[in-house]
């Protein structure tokens, strides 16, 4: 059984990842978040956890990181905070959490990023540039990396729920998807190895999402 640690598991694809991870014979979940007050969940869950904060130095962080299998980074500064912590976490506390990996050498690396990434064009009409930008260059800094990864690249985030079929065929095209067909396209990248290097793309669609997976 492979642990895997969800950075940002407080968050709300974190939370479904945790839950989708705990029931599945092949992984064992271990929940990273920040303050003492966001562990009941994954206390009741039964899901260990670590309590570190991104914006801790990479020594705190690998601590952390040792002795697991894989990370997910699915951390986020969220909303209703200002860009200076979406410098903090969404870039920086990424970064670190790369080079903490790289510390205690473990390879497997798959983070949380956003369609569109690529698209200077699409970020200067998003009224979100410092977000795009801070995903744009994590995803940089984890591709130049030594790491065995994986970036998932999805649409507007939904809170209804998964159909289980998204589409990687012009993404752009749809506008949104679940954060449980997020949290379920993961839980797929992490049992297959030839999605390493690999980044994907996607929003609702058609097609089930193992289906997309083995086409990759």
């Amino acid at each position: 059984m492979k642990k895997i640690l969800i950075i940002g598991a407080s968050g709300q694809i974190g939370k479904i990842l945790t839950k989708q991870l705990s029931k599945s014979a092949d992984f064992e979940p271990i929940a990273l978040f920040r303050s003492e007050d966001q562990k009941q969940f994954f206390e009741e869950l039964g899901v260990d956890y670590q309590i570190v904060s991104l914006e801790d130095s990479v020594d705190e962080i690998a601590k952390a990181i040792s002795d697991i299998d894989a990370v997910v980074f699915s951390a986020g500064s969220g909303g209703k905070t200002g860009y200076d912590k979406t410098l903090a976490i969404d870039l920086d506390g990424a970064a670190k959490a790369m080079d903490a990996a790289e510390r205690v050498g473990v390879k497997r690396f798959v983070i949380v990023s956003a369609l569109n990434t690529d698209n200077r064009d699409f970020w200067n009409n998003s009224g979100m540039k410092p977000y795009y930008i801070a995903k744009h260059y994590a995803d940089r800094i984890l591709k130049s990396s030594n790491l065995d990864y994986t970036i998932v690249r999805p649409g507007q985030l939904l809170d209804d729920a998964g159909t289980g079929k998204i589409t990687t065929n012009n993404p752009a095209a749809n506008k949104s998807v679940p954060r449980e067909d997020v949290a379920s396209l993961i839980v797929e990248v992490l049992k297959h190895d030839h999605t390493i290097g690999k980044i994907i793309e996607f929003n609702q669609g058609d097609t089930p999402i193992w289906d997309v997976i083995k086409e990759i």
